[in-house]
């Protein structure tokens, strides 16, 4: 049987991250970005392309690899996505200042509804959030696709088999 070559984290992460680039413009585009349903499915987007490379990775090492390896493997792979889709963000809430606005709209509208706060109140939060947006939202980004990162590594490591080699088999 010939041998799997395997994929490089950075690719990994780069098709990952062109896959979420493309499904976040369609979302915004289409305007359901602020959608949590859909929201929930970049998250399972993320988690299954973390499992499937990291799989494929085991597999491509003949599953000789620890559960370390592979989780590290995982977690390479989201540096790498995280890195690329904040910085997408930032270029496109540039680009784009009417998703910016959108957003800032649709947070204002969910304080209003909330109701615990007084219009001055809301008024200083929506302010703020105006001001360091993309702050907010590349911090934002961070934390959830890290966490992300965290769990679909733990996953992808975990449900890959593993047949490590015993130091004392000589090899031929």
């Amino acid at each position: 049987m010939e041998q799997q070559k395997p994929l490089n984290h950075i690719v990994a992460g780069l098709i990952i991250a062109g896959i979420m680039v493309v499904f976040i413009l369609v979302l915004n585009m289409m305007g359901q970005a602020q959608n949590q349903a859909i929201g929930w499915l970049t998250y399972l987007l993320v988690i299954g392309g973390l499992v499937y490379f990291i799989r494929q990775y085991g597999k491509a090492h003949d599953y000789r690899l620890s559960f370390g390896s592979l989780f590290s493997y995982g977690f390479k792979i989201t540096s790498i996505l995280t890195l690329i889709v904040i910085i997408f963000m930032v270029i496109m809430f540039s680009i784009f200042p009417e998703f910016k606005d959108k957003f800032i709209e649709t947070y204002r509208e969910a304080l209003e509804n909330q109701g615990s706060m007084g219009d001055d109140q809301i008024d200083t939060v929506v302010t703020t959030m105006d001001r360091n947006f993309v702050l907010i939202t590349a911090g934002g980004a961070l934390l959830t696709y890290l966490i992300l990162g965290l769990i679909g590594s733990l996953i992808g490591a975990g449900v890959t088999k593993k047949r490590p080699q015993n130091p004392f088999e000589q090899q031929s």
